[in-house]
């Protein structure tokens, strides 16, 4: 959230704020859910950024703010913990499957 700047923040925190009861119950194509680590989390688009959070009753714990087709966001979509950057930037099929893709749209 620092990494923001100041007016990206607050439109954040206003998108945020305003989540009510009834977008979990809807069909939002900005909101997703699945299971990570053994909890139920949610994943909102707003604009560049996805938010990743849970709901612990009526509050919502955020857990990730990241930029919109970030290497982070892949691996938390994925499913794989993100401890595991590291090894997977060292995986040679890593780079061969990203390196496939950008064949592949061209």
């Amino acid at each position: 959230m620092n990494s923001l700047i100041q007016s990206e923040q607050l439109n954040l925190m206003e998108e945020l704020s305003s989540v009510s009861e009834s977008i979990f119950d809807s069909k939002d194509a900005n909101l997703g859910k699945f299971n990570w680590k053994g909890k139920l989390f949610y994943r909102m688009k707003l604009n560049e950024l996805r938010v990743y959070f849970e709901r612990q009753g009526p509050t919502l714990h955020c857990h990730f703010i990241l930029p919109k087709h970030s290497l982070k966001d892949f691996l938390i979509r994925c499913n794989l913990p993100s401890s595991d950057i590291a090894v997977l930037e060292n995986h040679s099929s890593f780079w061969e499957y990203l390196e496939g893709l950008t064949k592949n749209k061209r």
